[in-house]
């Protein structure tokens, strides 16, 4: 019965994970023209629940220091002598990749979930006999 409740522990902080990383790739697209911002990226972690439940957890939050994309508008209040200011280092195809990469993680583990569920369902059905 353990090992049913360690699956579900699982499968429920993967699930938190990837919506907090959903959120993050969200904040990123919402301030794609936003000039001067970073991408964030978040990392995970294994952690150890109760017992011997195994679950993952979101780490730190990081901003990716790969170079700002820099945009010739002359007009723009941000914009220098030579007519640049920089944007935002945020690629939106990346973005989509990695919405529909979390999407898709989350998905599994609500399936792993609900399956676990249907189990010991089951279980205290055969117990109840």
């Amino acid at each position: 019965m353990s090992d049913l409740l360690n699956s579900m522990t699982a499968a429920a902080s993967g699930m938190d994970a990837q919506a907090t990383r959903l959120r993050m790739v969200s904040e990123n697209i919402a301030n794609a023209d936003t000039p001067g911002f970073r991408r964030k990226t978040i990392s995970f972690e294994e952690v150890h629940a109760q017992g011997d439940a195994r679950a993952v957890a979101t780490g730190r939050i990081h901003l990716d220091q790969t170079e700002l994309e820099r945009v010739l508008d002359p007009s723009h209040p941000m914009a220098g002598a030579d007519g640049f200011y920089d944007g935002s280092n945020v690629d939106l195809m990346v973005e989509i990749a990695d919405a529909r990469e979390a999407g898709r993680s989350y998905e599994a583990n609500l399936r792993m979930f609900d399956q676990t569920r249907r189990m010991v369902g089951s279980l205290f059905e055969l117990l109840n006999r």
